[in-house]
């Protein structure tokens, strides 16, 4: 375990040193390789978060056959079990220290943080020319998703989301359906998710003794400086507006993907809130509401006509569509798309699609002509060692503008219902206000991008 004595400023002159002198050196050279890839053509990966969901990105990357080189987590008890099954690893408390001290000797870093650190940990990889995986969603505000996708493209990395439906079967099902016109033309998408599973409309929780084993200041980091409680850490941080995007947040990034890609989506126009359900007095200042209905819509575009997709979530549930075989229930989490031929759906993840209504037995699939894909995990590994970008499905060119929307929707949450959202990409304006002011991120002192 490294020194926890490193002062912070220590770790800003340290880190400020090797960022420097990585930028001077790396960010236009191209795809940038560490040690690890020129010695075996292994990479060598550092992973910021290491208990909780960070064990799965480790795992994946660790059977794609990489090399597990750094492991960083602010709470030792909870990265205890990555700690012990991967002893050669460098174990760090701060990942500034970390990128710091392994900068040199690492190729790619995956941030399996809570949202509100995702973009702060991602710059700091990106800034040193390092290849990046990042958990969905991309990040907690749109500014900051705008700002690592051109940092990205600077340094002229690879880059993936942690959507890993994105690589399903079922995704190049749903696009093969939709796409050779075997559904017919979709004006209408329906997307839902029985998420939260964690609580919601509510106030802050009051203060509690920080546990031994948990750096409260680092897990804050660019969030206000406020007490902790284990109602909010290490689980429930997603109800809350300081750390989280709410179920939108986490379960849009796997379930309204698959209709962004199958119809080729863009970015909304306009979004509305209809429902943003609170009964808590106040809660808006501290939570997301316990439940959503989002309508999208979305422009015309070469090959198909206007979209409009619903998002419902907690109790509000997809409307059983006109037709529908009585044998057949809508998804708790997925989609339903309305066709002029055939209505479809499909569960998260990538969920494999079916035809639902009455027809069914004239639908004919369409042959299989997207390219499939290796593996969420392997897609990334495979395009940072052949030096392209596009192998990885997920890549930000993809992950920016669907945490975009999602993130438009969550913005017009937390104005409430009623809100209306015209967006535009160029200016970052929504015609609102107070939601302009929710698109750009305000930091903590001593943090930033």
């Amino acid at each position: 375990m490294q020194s926890p004595e490193f002062s912070n400023t220590s770790r800003r002159r340290f880190l400020g040193t090797a960022l420097g002198s990585a930028a001077s050196l790396n960010l236009l050279s191209g795809f940038v390789k560490g040690q690890g890839t020129s010695a075996n053509s292994k990479l060598n990966i550092a992973f910021i978060g290491a208990g909780g969901r960070a064990g799965a990105n480790i795992d994946g990357c660790d059977k794609a056959g990489q090399t597990i080189f750094a492991l960083c987590d602010v709470d030792k008890a909870r990265a205890e079990g990555a700690f012990k099954k991967y002893p050669q690893a460098k174990v760090y408390t701060d990942w500034r220290e970390m990128l710091a001290t392994e900068g040199d000797k690492i190729d790619a870093v995956v941030v399996s943080t809570p949202d509100h650190l995702h973009a702060v940990a991602a710059m700091g990889a990106l800034k040193l020319g390092k290849h990046v995986y990042v958990e969905k969603p991309l990040t907690l505000t749109i500014s900051e998703a705008r700002a690592l996708h051109a940092a990205a493209k600077k340094a002229g990395v690879c880059t993936q989301m942690g959507n890993t439906g994105h690589a399903a079967e079922g995704a190049r099902l749903t696009n093969e359906y939709i796409r050779s016109g075997s559904v017919g033309e979709v004006g209408q998408v329906f997307c839902r998710t029985n998420r939260p599973i964690w609580p919601q409309d509510l106030l802050r929780p009051a203060a509690e003794p920080v546990p031994e084993s948990l750096n409260w200041d680092l897990w804050l980091g660019p969030a206000p400086e406020k007490p902790y409680s284990s109602k909010i850490a290490p689980f429930k941080w997603r109800g809350f507006l300081d750390y989280g995007t709410g179920a939108l947040g986490d379960m849009g990034a796997h379930i309204i993907d698959h209709p962004m890609w199958a119809l080729n989506l863009g970015l909304p126009t306009r979004v509305t809130v209809e429902k943003a359900d609170r009964a808590v007095a106040g809660s808006e200042k501290d939570s997301h509401p316990s439940s959503c209905i989002i309508h999208y819509e979305f422009a015309a575009a070469e090959g198909r006509g206007p979209v409009k997709l619903t998002w419902y979530d907690g109790k509000y549930t997809i409307p059983r569509p006109d037709g529908m075989r009585e044998d057949q229930q809508v998804p708790d989490n997925g989609c339903v798309y309305l066709g002029s031929k055939h209505h479809m759906m499909h569960g998260s993840h990538g969920g494999n699609p079916v035809i639902i209504d009455a027809k069914h037995g004239s639908f004919v699939a369409p042959p299989k002509t997207e390219e499939r894909s290796p593996g969420h995990y392997v897609e990334w590994v495979e395009a940072i060692q052949k030096g392209d970008p596009s192998r990885a499905k997920s890549n930000f060119d993809v992950a920016v503008p669907l945490t975009e929307t999602l993130l438009l929707g969550v913005i017009g949450t937390m104005l409430g219902p009623g809100t209306e959202l015209s967006w535009n990409p160029e200016t970052l304006k929504t015609g609102n206000e107070t939601a302009d002011r929710l698109v750009s991120h305000t930091y903590r002192e001593g943090w930033s991008l």
